[in-house]
């Protein structure tokens, strides 16, 4: 973990972490006998409670998967039987388990694999080397979670660029959740050329003749198809979903939130929990067919077979994923992106979805009881979704049911109100420490560092979530503490110090600030007896 890319703070406190889960059916087997014993007893630790007055204790007692005592040492060992088990912390500190508030996968995957290049020419000796082992003609695809921010040249290969290294095989680039970048010869093969018009919702980048550079931007990658991956069973899904979930474990995470996944994920994850194999607690939102018309919305929640709010402390519907912008090269702003990306002062960012069916489908998923959370990155982009959702709450009132906001990151001063009135959230998430540099060129220093206003959402009342969007940030939580705290950047330094936040307020946003989305925050996210036994203990 102590990787080029990793803050300073956390070499200091040292990421490795041991994930102490709620899985505590071994420890109640082996205290089965007993009737007033604890399974379990932690002692000698630090235990950061983030109870309501954020104290700490020494040790705690565990039964039944919940913690039923916290305490000091001297006071918990007394409640140990014969069959207890004595775990000896021996001054270490643990903290309730972490949750990640909007997560895709863990990163990596099956293609060339970008995420510890640092130059452009690593980057281009990494694709070079997957295409001496391929046959000739054969699509040559990369892994998604790496951003230009990490690279000293600070900008994305482009078409001339993977030409050096594939002058025959196409290769695709995937940058995050919102963008491929081509070779000619890859452009060549899906017949993208200075003549093929815009698609509604995405962006052709072009060089200044007019030709393709090799960008497709949301929408128009849909231009390009990539290889399928390969069909696996559904015991190999299982054992890959396990090996991920073993990965984000081992970084200190016990809840996930999916940020927009399909029912076959959700048939996977009901499949595991039923095998009684699923040990991450799974918060899910749906993410129905972005062109669906509004009119098909009931019967495709109906198609997914589940309760708006349904589920258990294992898996639970969290709700629908819908989007509205671009990322961080097309999130829709009131004012144009800088020159040479604003396009002669008219680029400012991609609209995914029109605003008339985008209010419908709110206004339909309100009415059927379903909770919407909307992807929204540029302030023009959080006009449209607070007028949406304003235009719901008319119908039926959203206050105490706990919509959200994905990511806010430029929510302007007379959006705060708005928010707050509809008892809205916000899920955060760490993108600035990752791609600042690249921010600041595409909107000006002045809107980069303002991304994501936590500390205005806190000052505001507005309930916030940590989280990463993995695998376009990398997921270790203790990232997103040290940035969401310092607001240190991987390469840019500080920006926007006037949004740091306490280690306190962190603290409670990636733990029981996860645990509201979900109405569980009187179930988990703190060390208190009657809550659930998630807890991580730090190296």
């Amino acid at each position: 973990m102590r990787t080029s890319t990793s803050p300073r703070w956390l070499a200091s406190v040292a990421v490795t972490t041991v994930v102490v889960m709620s899985a505590w059916a071994v420890l109640d087997r082996r205290a089965a006998a007993q009737t007033q014993a604890p399974a379990a007893i932690y002692v000698n630790g630090k235990f950061v409670t983030v109870d309501r007055a954020f104290s700490y204790a020494e040790a705690v007692a565990i039964d039944g998967g919940k913690f039923t005592a916290v305490g000091t040492t001297a006071a918990i060992r007394t409640l140990a039987g014969p069959r207890t088990t004595v775990v000896d912390l021996k001054g270490r500190t643990v903290v309730p388990g972490f949750a990640d508030s909007h997560i895709h996968n863990a990163g990596g995957g099956p293609g060339v694999d970008l995420s510890r290049v640092r130059t452009m020419k690593e980057l281009l000796d990494a694709v070079a080397v997957r295409v001496k082992q391929s046959p000739p003609g054969e699509v040559i695809v990369t892994n998604s979670d790496w951003h230009e921010a990490q690279i000293t040249e600070q900008r994305v290969p482009l078409r001339a660029d993977l030409d050096t290294v594939s002058p025959n095989n196409p290769v695709v680039v995937v940058r995050g959740g919102h963008e491929y970048i081509l070779n000619s010869a890859a452009l060549k093969k899906w017949r993208i050329s200075k003549e093929t018009p815009e698609l509604p919702g995405g962006r052709i980048s072009r060089s200044a003749d007019g030709e393709p550079n090799g960008e497709l931007v949301d929408r128009a990658r849909n231009l390009a198809t990539l290889p399928p991956p390969s069909p696996k069973t559904l015991d190999e899904r299982i054992q890959d979903q396990i090996a991920e979930y073993q990965k984000l474990h081992a970084a200190g995470l016990t809840t996930i939130r999916y940020g927009g996944s399909s029912v076959e994920h959700y048939k996977l994850l009901e499949e595991m929990k039923r095998r009684g194999v699923l040990t991450m607690r799974v918060v899910f939102l749906f993410r129905p067919d972005r062109d669906a018309p509004a009119s098909a919305i009931p019967d495709i929640v109906k198609s997914w077979n589940v309760a708006p709010n349904g589920g258990d402390e294992w898996l639970r519907v969290g709700g629908v994923k819908l989007i509205i912008d671009g990322g961080f090269e097309g999130g829709l702003f009131r004012d144009p992106y800088l020159p040479p990306f604003d396009e002669g002062g008219t680029f400012r960012g991609i609209q995914v979805m029109p605003t008339d069916r985008y209010t419908d489908t709110v206004k339909a998923l309100n009415r059927l009881g379903w909770r919407a959370f909307t992807h929204t990155v540029g302030d023009a982009a959080m006009d449209i979704v607070l007028a949406a959702y304003e235009a719901a709450d008319a119908e039926r009132p959203l206050a105490g049911r706990r919509w959200g906001i994905e990511h806010g990151f430029m929510a302007q001063p007379e959006h705060f109100a708005r928010i707050s009135r509809m008892g809205l959230g916000v899920t955060v998430q760490n993108h600035l420490y990752l791609a600042g540099p690249v921010m600041a060129k595409y909107w000006g220093l002045k809107r980069a560092s303002w991304t994501t206003p936590v500390r205005a959402y806190i000052d505001h009342g507005i309930p916030v979530a940590s989280g990463t969007d993995s695998g376009v940030v990398p997921y270790p939580p203790l990232w997103t503490f040290y940035h969401f705290v310092t607001r240190d950047t991987i390469t840019g330094g500080v920006m926007g110090a006037d949004q740091k936040i306490t280690r306190e307020e962190a603290m409670r946003s990636a733990t029981v600030g996860n645990a509201w989305f979900t109405f569980e925050e009187h179930t988990k996210g703190t060390i208190e007896p009657g809550r659930l036994a998630d807890m991580v203990v730090l190296a």
